[in-house]
């Protein structure tokens, strides 16, 4: 597949042959839908947590005497059903990480590539680097694509002003070669890759 590259304003700068083995998969959704809600389970702290009645502050003491009363028995007062006490089946700190094969999350970074590619919203420029951070130089010069929403993927290190220059642009987002993931580049609606990039996501996926 070949596909045009061009320059950061919008000018032709020769041709990129792209893999089919990693740009022009069959895509299918079922994939995709597994590796997203994979990436976002992982994400996910599992910091939320209750007190049961082992962890509420009080005394072991029984309130009152078993019979004679007139108040129902009591053990102590850090029971769930007293104001104050413990909390049952509550949540508690745990991972929501899940399992999906290395093969099957490889397949998925493919089909999301693909995917933009049959879509036509995949734009390859010669590079990811600007003269100065100026935020709204870069705008201008992002806006030559008519794109508002866009993951730019660099190569394995990306450049400091470029990286400055995009941060406060709405719906951009700038990851090196190896922060490429199936999540962003579908939560975005254009993939623009490197020349670099390219190449290190080929190396990366191809086999």
């Amino acid at each position: 597949m070949k596909l045009a590259v061009k320059t950061l304003e919008n000018k032709a700068a020769g041709d990129i042959t792209l893999d089919d083995s990693v740009f022009g998969v069959e895509v299918k959704q079922d994939i995709l839908h597994r590796m997203v809600n994979y990436q976002l389970d992982k994400r996910r702290a599992g910091t939320h947590a209750v007190k049961t009645r082992s962890d509420v502050a009080g005394r072991q003491k029984k309130p009152w005497k078993q019979k004679g009363t007139g108040r129902a028995r009591a053990g102590n007062l850090k029971r769930n059903i007293d104001r104050g006490g413990g909390v049952v089946h509550g949540p508690v700190v745990r991972s929501h990480a899940t399992s999906l094969p290395k093969k099957i999350r490889a397949l998925a970074l493919k089909m999301a590539l693909s995917a933009k590619a049959k879509e036509g919203k995949l734009i390859v420029i010669d590079e990811a680097k600007a003269k100065d951070h100026k935020t709204k130089a870069m705008a201008s010069a992002l806006g030559k694509f008519e794109m508002k929403s866009a993951l730019i993927v660099g190569g394995q290190e990306i450049d400091v002003n470029f990286a400055r220059a995009t941060a406060n642009i709405p719906l951009i987002d700038v990851v090196p070669s190896m922060g490429a993931n199936v999540y962003d580049i579908l939560r975005r609606d254009t993939l623009v890759l490197t020349k670099d990039a390219v190449n290190d996501l080929t190396d990366r996926l191809k086999g």
